[in-house]
């Protein structure tokens, strides 16, 4: 017996045409995710490219996330069906591809979220439709049109490849990277550098001209403001260790005098 089915609602909101929120986890840590999904925000991203966390703890990561409106996205460390398969196992309800810098690579990343025959991904019993309320036939009939994709774009060359790699059908969303742009120019975290302005400017216009919503960090509410007025939709709200560091650094400062 499966419980109440849910619905990917990061998703339905962006068919909607509604801002969503997102947080980044780092932390190897389901009390973080817990906490995170609870606060309201529309979206955890569980970074196992740049966090210390395995496969084991992603399912429980996944599993904290019921009962709130957080949709489990999990970024994995490189665009590879093998890597996505175990993770959406899990039962998260999309995944977030670094690097993509390709028309092939944007392909090979929808193949991976899809059953044969749209695309490669194996099916066996899982944890996936326990996760999503749904007897495992109806979970293979959904999980096709239902599971995010989401690619994050990060250098000039998935820039200039754009377009091409925009009209690949099934991407969901488009997350421009700022920092790894400049990284990838020389110049970490100079966003105001002539030539990181005009290779995100270059991004923006190809994403909003393609419809596909587009995403982005925005930390402060001005940020989030200026994302919003320049057509983001999908908004990065925090980072799990730099939240917690903020806090703990301003509660030591408050008591300190």
């Amino acid at each position: 017996m499966v419980g109440p089915a849910v619905v990917n609602q990061m998703r339905a909101k962006l068919a909607a045409g509604e801002v969503v929120t997102a947080f980044m986890v780092t932390m190897p840590s389901v009390a973080m995710a817990q906490v995170l999904a609870a606060s309201g925000v529309d979206c955890l991203i569980i970074d196992m490219e740049h966090g210390p966390i395995d496969l084991t703890t992603v399912h429980a990561m996944v599993a904290a996330t019921q009962d709130t409106q957080a949709t489990p996205i999990v970024r994995i460390p490189w665009t590879e069906h093998w890597l996505a398969k175990p993770v959406l196992d899990t039962g998260a309800m999309g995944i977030n591809f670094p690097m993509i810098s390709t028309p092939e690579m944007a392909r090979a990343a929808v193949a991976a979220l899809r059953y044969p025959p749209e695309g490669v991904r194996g099916s066996a019993p899982s944890y996936a439709a326990l996760r999503w309320g749904l007897s495992p036939p109806e979970y293979i009939k959904r999980a096709n049109r239902e599971i995010l994709n989401v690619i994050t774009i990060e250098d000039p060359d998935a820039v200039r490849n754009l377009d091409a790699i925009l009209v690949v059908p099934g991407i969901d969303a488009v997350a421009i990277a700022s920092f790894d742009l400049s990284m990838s120019l020389g110049v970490p975290g100079q966003f105001d550098h002539p030539d990181v302005r005009a290779l995100v400017a270059e991004a923006e216009a190809k994403v909003l001209r393609s419809g596909i919503p587009m995403g982005g960090v925005a930390l402060t509410p001005e940020a989030a403001r200026a994302k919003r007025a320049a057509g983001y939709r999908m908004l990065l709200v925090g980072f799990d260790v730099q939240m917690v560091d903020g806090a703990a650094r301003a509660a030591v400062a408050s008591a300190q005098g």
